[in-house]
């Protein structure tokens, strides 16, 4: 059986999805050792629409992604280096996001379109679920799995900047709380 290394990844986007929409940058971060770390911010494919609703919240403007990003491909392949570094040989890289939906589908197009290959596979942990699946009895509807209303049973000093490397880390440290209760509840119950 293979071990698995836990990723917390985290990105920024001018639009909803792959197609209306360009990945701008990518945070990621080891969950048991946050401190491992790669920060990339990408140039926005020109072909794409820019939502300045999107721009709003992570504060990316297009012209300084322009002066400053990496193109595509070198980012992608600067991640699967980093990925190949961190992750212990014989280890599976897991992708682990608060709403893993919306951060994988990007991570993954653009690995497909410009590695050949998604380092994570086809697969990725989702916070929302892990932890509606922790509070099943109490918490019911994944409504009520808002990153505000995680926190309060989670709390983390961590800020939520919508910088993909800060927010990567605050996943990783709320994905760790949850799974210091799991295990602290099934040591207690043995």
């Amino acid at each position: 059986m293979h071990s698995e290394t836990w990723i917390s990844v985290d990105v920024e986007a001018s639009g909803p999805t792959p197609g209306t929409g360009s990945l701008l940058a990518i945070g990621a971060c080891l969950v048991e050792r946050p401190e491992e770390t790669i920060e990339l911010m990408l140039r926005p494919d020109p072909a794409l629409p820019w939502r300045a609703d999107a721009e709003a919240v992570h504060g990316l403007s297009r012209e300084r992604l322009d002066r400053e990003g990496l193109e595509p491909k070198v980012a992608m392949e600067q991640l699967a280096r980093w990925l190949e570094r961190v992750v212990p040989p014989g280890s599976r890289p897991v992708f682990v996001a608060f709403n893993a939906a919306f951060d994988w589908m990007f991570v993954a197009d653009y690995a497909w379109r410009h590695l050949g290959r998604n380092p994570f596979g086809i697969s990725a942990l989702d916070i929302k679920a892990l932890y509606l699946g922790r509070h099943l009895d109490s918490v019911g509807r994944w409504a009520a799995t808002t990153r505000e209303q995680v926190l309060e049973r989670y709390p983390v000093d961590l800020p939520h900047t919508h910088r993909a490397l800060d927010d990567a880390r605050e996943q990783a440290a709320i994905c760790r709380r949850i799974l210091e209760a799991t295990r602290s509840s099934e040591g207690g119950s043995s």
